[in-house]
């Protein structure tokens, strides 16, 4: 553990919520900042194990007074905190000239117990990775960061819909004359030229081998830039993120949050 990384995390999270004009109940043992960053540090290094994180923040002395159910209880009603500062974080960084764009699978439960799962269910929910060649069961997230590795706009769907489907309201963030990069799963014209005249934002996708290729220019960006969406995703499946374990969707989306807040924070934050 990185005492940089859980001090920075800690001094963002309580800017924000005092910016924000937040106030701690009294009689609270631990400060919604404190709750904020265990669950920020259960991400990044955890996997988002709560009761280890805690377990082991307590005894270095990060925070105090706090039973595992009382943390869990006050993480979960701060759930919309924790969105709302990926977001912040995300409109501060979306800036720039150049962007990437990709998805990932979020499985809720193995295949084999999909007819079983309660969280979710449908044919909605059946998606298949052609990246690693399986089928899964659950959501799919679609992230746009930029080349550092800090998310600036997202979504989560179910894993059924094409990576295609929430391309324009990803992009409505980004600043006019950006280029967006994406992998063939994005190649679309008509959305391509929609976006464009709509925003101003160049998109710009890998060329199957039966299409016309991209100007040399473009091909060059790619090249250098489609890499660095697959050091995030490398990170983000160190965090654990496509093994989360959650009860409730609700659980569920907070681990996704707070997996996203600790991506942005580790690409952020000096090493």
């Amino acid at each position: 553990m990185n005492d940089t990384y859980i001090v920075t995390a800690y001094v963002v999270i309580d800017d924000v919520l005092k910016g924000y004009g937040f106030e701690d109940d009294s009689r609270a043992s631990g400060t919604a900042a404190e709750i904020l960053t265990v669950g920020v540090i259960a991400a990044k290094y955890f996997q988002n194990h709560h009761e280890r994180a805690l377990g082991l923040m307590i005894r270095l002395g990060y925070v105090h007074g706090l039973s595992v159910s009382r943390f869990n209880r006050r993480l979960h009603a701060l759930r919309e905190w924790l969105s709302g500062i990926i977001s912040l974080v995300a409109d501060l960084y979306a800036q720039g000239e150049a962007f990437i764009i990709d998805s990932m699978p979020l499985p809720v439960c193995k295949r084999a117990r999909a007819s079983r799962c309660k969280k979710v269910r449908g044919k909605a929910f059946c998606g298949y990775c052609a990246a690693k060649k399986e089928k899964f069961f659950g959501w799919r997230l679609h992230l746009i960061c930029t080349p550092d590795g800090i998310p600036v706009s997202f979504d989560v769907l179910p894993a059924a819909e094409q990576d295609l489907t929430p391309i324009h309201e990803l992009t409505v963030a980004l600043p006019e004359g950006a280029t967006v990069f994406g992998d063939k799963g994005y190649v679309s014209d008509p959305d391509a030229q929609s976006i464009l005249a709509a925003t101003g934002i160049r998109f710009v996708a890998v060329r199957r081998r039966n299409m016309s290729p991209n100007t040399w220019a473009d091909e060059f960006d790619l090249y250098r830039y489609r890499r660095r969406i697959e050091t995030v995703y490398s990170q983000f499946e160190a965090m654990g993120v496509q093994r989360l374990h959650a009860r409730t969707n609700h659980g569920f989306d907070l681990k996704a949050y707070a997996s996203l807040l600790a991506l942005a924070f580790t690409n952020i934050i000096p090493d």
